[in-house]
């Protein structure tokens, strides 16, 4: 008689074995086909690899929470490595770090990379020029080995800066690794992200935990998620374009009335912005429907939520965290104008939405971050 080896699911209490006849066993598929409940558990559950048959790597890198504005970890590069602070940055697309041939201010309290001591190293000799919200800078483009999260990418290619701009200076960090999407990269660089999961080396996904309040505990995850890190379900929410790590935001309500994005709107999940940043008609309208953009300290606990709806379902903010307290400036929201009309969901957002961006169906996962 054939048999079958069936291996038990991972969410099972434990892992097992079992020899049983073929012909009286339905697949997990099967049985949940029969119920019409197979569409909806494929989606909500996407990735049950059994992880010790897998040959895929799962890259781990703790972050730094510098005063809850912005998150950094530490990659190296080159042979010997040589070790950069980066900030991880979901709304741009390249690596790069400062060079030994940078003179700007920004430069001088920094790691800096000297092609010289690598081995590995390899000049492209291409011009590099980023521009951020916040400042610039310039440089050229260079390969050599990455390594992040115990996971080593060679041939990398990344930016060594020559100069930057003032701004620069205020970040605690050496340089930044994007990880959005390779269309976002300037001058064709191929962003590290990608570039693991062509080498094979991780599965097409990644997830951030943002901590509070300066607390440890940050995490970027190369190749997986961890459950650990939220409760309840995942909510994942189609990207509306492969850029940035764009959604389709359907409404901005306070206390059930639409205050901002009425008629929808779009914005990028981004974890190297600090604030939610939005059109100025929508951002006035919120800190009015809250009480104004500066506010009394005292009153927080009196202070109405903010609700972002999403793809069918609310991801609410209390006043606790969107309100910044400062021992200097007193206490004002998180929230800021531009004159785009794409908003940002910065790392005010991310501390309470755990999020998993999934390069290879196109979606952003987010679960109630504990």
């Amino acid at each position: 008689m054939k048999v079958a080896i069936i291996l038990c699911s991972m969410l099972a209490l434990s892992e097992c074995m079992v020899r049983i006849p073929l012909n009286k066993v339905k697949t997990g598929r099967e049985k949940l086909e029969e119920q019409g409940l197979w569409e909806e558990y494929s989606k909500k559950y996407p990735y049950r690899p059994f992880a010790k048959f897998s040959s895929y790597a799962v890259g781990k890198e703790q972050m730094t929470n510098d005063a809850d504005l912005a998150y950094f970890g530490v990659v190296s590069i080159g042979t010997p490595p040589q070790s950069f602070r980066v900030v991880f940055d979901t709304g741009s697309s390249n690596l790069w770090v400062p060079s030994v041939y940078c003179r700007s201010d920004a430069c001088r309290a920094r790691n800096k990379f000297s092609p010289s001591q690598s081995s590995t190293f390899m000049d492209t000799r291409r011009f590099l020029q980023i521009r951020y919200g916040t400042g610039s800078m310039t440089g050229f483009l260079g390969y050599d080995t990455v390594s992040v999260g115990g996971i080593q990418v060679p041939n990398q290619i990344f930016g060594l800066s020559v100069t930057e701009a003032p701004f620069m200076a205020h970040m605690q960090a050496d340089g930044i690794l994007g990880l959005a999407y390779p269309r976002l990269a300037a001058a064709g660089a191929q962003p590290v992200f990608t570039n693991m999961v062509q080498q094979g080396l991780v599965k097409n996904y990644f997830s951030v935990y943002l901590s509070r309040n300066s607390e440890s505990g940050s995490e970027v995850i190369f190749g997986g998620y961890d459950p650990n890190h939220y409760t309840g379900s995942i909510v994942w929410i189609p990207l509306s374009s492969e850029t940035y790590w764009q959604i389709t935001v359907d409404s901005v309500t306070v206390n059930g009335k639409t205050v901002a994005c009425n008629g929808g709107c779009q914005a990028i999940v981004d974890t190297g912005t600090s604030l939610i940043i939005g059109p100025s008609s929508g951002i006035s309208n919120m800190n009015y429907a809250v009480g104004g953009n500066y506010v009394r300290c005292g009153n927080i606990r009196n202070m109405p939520d903010i609700t972002f709806n999403i793809h069918g379902h609310a991801f609410t903010l209390p006043a606790s965290t969107y309100v910044r307290q400062s021992n200097y400036y007193g206490c004002n929201t998180a929230f800021s104008a531009s004159g785009d009309s794409l908003w940002i969901l910065g790392d005010v957002f991310i501390r309470e939405y755990y999020a998993i961006f999934d390069m290879g169906q196109n979606y952003v996962g987010l679960a109630k971050a504990v």
